[in-house]
């Protein structure tokens, strides 16, 4: 019995991931309580146990004043017993939370891959072990949107956290989270495991478009081409596991404006004017680009200002000199103010007039080395002008928006007068069947009279041709 004892804690050690000398102490400690509940003892020094670890041999020692007397095993009974055992279940769930807790916690941050048990709430349960022992959850907002998977359905999750609440741990896991198209990379790429390759940004809207900035610590290789894989193979299984979501992989360099270049891909980019005090970046684009750059619905220019850290606004030629028209219109009259000062201006991205109010006078005299008085004067122009220029939007839009309003009024007019006349068209026909239906007795009667008149014509049609036969007979015998 006592080496069957010992086979059921290496077995539950095993299957449990408990250190076996947890499971003797969790024994130990049952049997103290169920003698305590056996001699109704509230002294929690009274009563110690010892198992030895080799032979299984469970000894129960009271201490009294008198000295230490064993108890014998058969002494406790079934209620001891019961309670020895619910002690022992819950010491041993304990130690098994315990275990997953010490096992999981180092395993933050890191893919795992298990099997799709069920949805709970619109959470996605996952299994993380053969034996079903251990399972993680993946709320809704960490889901990839429109993905669906099946019980049984194999997948690979990113650990978030780790989470232990008392009753269970909570593995909270992931497939929206930006490390784990990172963790893929380093699945998928070596180089990228090994740091020859660093991914030194990202951005991502999951389930439709990521970009990454990468960069090579080896000049033979190359980032984007390496990422990329021969063929394709590489980028490919990457995107078949975010289910054909699209990973833009662009070239990272330090200088901003080539970097905000290379995040607008596939679009190309005429110019990058940078204003450092707004943390904006004006880029300019041909028309027939800009649609490219701004991606649809401006996912491509969101997801390259995150990438980048800028604020990005997207001017066509015509926009961008239309700004800077404006900006030289209204300052250059100022007294003071040299061209020099504005080419300075627009060298330091500032290209509108509204720019000039945002950032300051401050800036106006210390990076442009403007007088006091005459950045006063520009500040005060620029906030008149912006007024002008703002009014005028306005007007423009109210303009536009009364234009769209008599269209479309137009338009339903021109479709009420279509439906009006439809109506009437099918009015008139229904008067002109009922007029049919009353002129029918009447063309009847009219057929009636006419019938005897119609009669006598034929009497004189058959008549008229009895008597040519006649006639053509007798010529006939004549020739004869």
């Amino acid at each position: 019995m006592n080496q069957e004892t010992i086979r059921l804690i290496d077995s539950i050690a095993k299957q449990r991931k408990i250190d076996k000398a947890v499971i003797i102490a969790d024994l130990e400690q049952a049997m103290v309580s169920a003698a305590r509940k056996h001699f109704n003892s509230l002294d929690t020094e009274e009563f110690s146990c010892n198992m030895d670890a080799l032979t299984g041999e469970i000894c129960i020692w009271r201490h009294l004043d008198e000295g230490a007397v064993e108890v014998p095993l058969e002494e406790l009974g079934r209620i001891p017993a019961q309670t020895a055992k619910q002690v022992m279940i819950q010491r041993f769930r304990e130690d098994e939370r315990s275990g997953i807790f010490d096992e999981y916690i180092d395993k933050a941050g890191e893919l795992v891959t298990g099997t799709c048990s069920r949805y709970e709430g619109g959470s996605l349960i996952v299994q993380l072990d053969k034996g079903g022992r251990v399972e993680g959850f993946m709320p809704r907002s960490e889901q990839i949107p429109g993905e669906q998977f099946r019980a049984g359905d194999r997948v690979r999750c990113y650990i978030i956290d780790v989470r232990d609440t008392g009753s269970q741990i909570k593995i909270v896991l992931s497939r929206s989270h930006h490390d784990f198209i990172r963790r893929l990379f380093e699945a998928e790429v070596p180089e990228v495991q090994e740091h020859v390759i660093e991914i030194h940004a990202m951005s991502r809207e999951p389930g439709f478009r990521t970009k990454i900035a990468v960069t090579s610590n080896d000049s033979k290789v190359d980032p984007v081409g390496a990422c990329v894989g021969v063929r394709g193979s590489r980028i490919r299984n990457i995107v078949e596991e975010l289910g054909g979501e699209k990973i833009d992989i662009v070239r990272w360099n330090e200088s901003s404006q080539v970097l905000i270049s290379n995040a607008l891909k596939p679009a190309e980019v005429d110019d990058v004017s940078l204003c450092f005090e707004l943390g904006r970046a004006t880029i300019i684009v041909r028309d027939d680009q800009l649609s490219l750059a701004i991606g649809r619905r401006g996912q491509n220019v969101r997801l390259a200002a995150r990438l980048t850290g800028w604020d990005i606004d997207i001017l066509t030629p015509e926009e961008y000199q239309k700004g800077l028209e404006i900006l030289w219109d209204a300052l250059k009259p100022v007294d003071g103010v040299e061209e020099e000062m504005l080419d300075r201006m627009a060298a330091m991205g500032i290209i509108s007039i509204f720019d000039v109010e945002e950032i300051g006078r401050n800036v106006l005299e210390e990076d442009l080395e403007i007088p006091k008085q005459v950045a006063d004067r520009i500040i005060n122009q620029a906030i008149e002008r912006s007024k002008e220029v703002t009014e005028q939007q306005e007007a423009a839009k109210l303009a536009e928006e009364a234009l769209r309003a008599e269209e479309e009024a137009a338009a339903d007019a021109v479709l009420a007068a279509a439906t009006d006349e439809d109506s009437e068209a099918a009015a008139d026909s229904i008067l002109s069947f009922d007029d049919d239906a009353e002129a029918e007795p009447a063309v009847a009667e009219t057929k009636t009279e006419e019938a005897p008149v119609v009669e006598e014509v034929q009497e004189s049609v058959e008549e008229v041709s009895t008597a040519d036969e006649e006639e053509a007979e007798a010529a006939t015998t004549e020739q004869e």
